[in-house]
């Protein structure tokens, strides 16, 4: 068995870059639409509304929102496109050693499409004032997420084929009216998170498939501040903990040719992996305009430097698989008008900057990422003084962006999934909607 053959392994069979090639809502697989008024505005004001308590997922003092129990759904139904013009790709034969043989193409179509999915995101909100000024808050959201398949047939099946990932966070919040001009309020999330990875292994004409499934529990927290220091102007500052996670699951291989069994060892095993997701920090002012109109603003940081890579360990003799994100940490501003058209219907609008953390020098077919404009339009109906609904429609559009992976120059990671360069052109609509009951 060739020394590029082990490579193949340790590279492209489990590489968890769990910010793959179908998170094209948000920068990096961040899923920032968990409220749909706050979507109408494209999160302008996120930290700092006093709209509704789905405003507590940036800040947990906007559970003071709430007057009276209250419950919420909401839920966006994301419709990501992307299509990958493949220029180029070969497979992993090529060795450093003399002698050794050359690379050859891969066969596939030059282009793949429809290789992101149609993903629905939930979120659900309880509130219930425990005393005059404290509000005690129960949510379920899906912080990061993300699903793309590409297929087992297409050229950069070594570096993936399919990639998922889940995280979901139940959050049990307190949020206390200090006075009339501050708030204050913090939770504590418990996380659920699963991954799913595959990719081919072996050679072009000699491989078999590798799977990963592995999850893990992990625990964070947030803390939140409003404050209104003039009547009609208020400012908003949310921060979500990083929050550790411990994977454990199994590798399971298919078709996998006896050759590379007998020298590789890619045999079933359990696996862990200690992944760090990244903490989000919200900054947001909201300033009356007149009784009719709204202005927002908001600048979110979500720190992706903590996932600087992954180091899969194996329970068996086969080698650790390791891989670089270099992801940086990013801004995402927004800028948003609320408009009050009538007693019962307020309309909204908003465009938003999200700034991608994947770098050039690390891009890959899990990383495709670019930066991202908004533009969102929405509303909100309200039937009564206990009911309402809000609607909202986010277009967003994708930097288009080039893989360009090359064993000879990017290290022993690409040096066993082969060569890959390929232009992508991605973008996604957004549609929310979400009830608001009191009771």
């Amino acid at each position: 068995m060739t020394t590029s053959s082990k490579g193949l392994f340790k590279a492209s069979v489990v590489a968890v870059s769990v910010a793959a090639a179908s998170s094209a809502y948000s920068a990096g697989f961040a899923l920032n639409d968990h409220s749909a008024t706050a979507s109408g505005a494209a999160l302008a004001g996120a930290a700092a509304s006093t709209s509704d308590i789905s405003f507590s997922f940036w800040n947990p003092a906007l559970f003071t929102n709430a007057e009276s129990t209250t419950f919420m759904a909401s839920g966006a139904y994301v419709m990501p496109s992307m299509d990958v013009d493949l220029n180029s790709a070969e497979d992993a034969r090529f060795t450093y050693t003399s002698g050794g043989l050359p690379s050859q193409d891969i066969s596939s179509d030059g282009v793949t499409q429809d290789s992101v999915d149609d993903t629905l995101v939930p979120s659900l909100y309880f509130a219930k004032p425990i005393s005059d000024k404290t509000v005690a808050g129960i949510s379920l959201n899906v912080p990061f997420g993300l699903s793309g398949d590409y297929g087992q047939e297409w050229a950069g099946r070594f570096h993936a084929t399919e990639t998922g990932i889940q995280d979901i966070a139940l959050s049990f919040a307190l949020a206390h009216r200090v006075s009339e001009k501050l708030s204050v309020g913090a939770s504590l999330q418990l996380h659920q998170a699963e991954v799913v990875l595959e990719s081919a292994v072996g050679f072009s004409g000699t491989e078999g498939i590798g799977r990963i499934e592995a999850d893990a529990t992990g625990v964070g927290f947030s803390l939140g501040v409003m404050f209104e220091p003039v009547k009609g102007t208020r400012l908003g500052a949310g921060y979500r903990s990083e929050v550790d996670f411990d994977f454990e699951g199994d590798v399971k291989y298919s078709d996998v040719p006896a050759a590379i069994v007998a020298g590789v060892g890619t045999v079933d095993a359990d696996v862990t992996d200690s992944i760090t997701f990244p903490s989000v920090l919200t900054l947001s002012v909201e300033h009356d305009l007149s009784d009719k109109l709204t202005l927002g603003l908001s600048a979110i940081r979500t720190g992706w430097g903590s996932m600087d890579g992954i180091n899969i360990d194996f329970d068996s003799n086969q080698p650790n698989s390791v891989l670089t994100f270099g992801f940086e940490d990013q801004w995402m501003y927004s800028a948003g008008v609320n408009y009050v058209y009538s007693d019962k219907l307020t309309l909204r609008t908003g465009i938003a900057m999200d700034n991608s953390p994947v770098t050039d020098e690390y891009r890959s077919a899990r990383t495709p990422d670019g930066d991202r404009k908004w533009i969102s339009v929405g509303a909100t109906y309200d039937f009564n003084d206990m009911t309402s609904a809000s609607f909202a429609f986010t277009h967003v559009m994708i930097e288009d962006v080039s893989v360009d992976r090359d064993f000879t120059g990017s290290g022993e990671e690409d040096q066993g999934r082969g060569t890959l360069n390929a232009d992508y052109e991605s973008s996604a609509n957004v549609f929310s909607a979400s009830v608001s009951m009191a009771f």
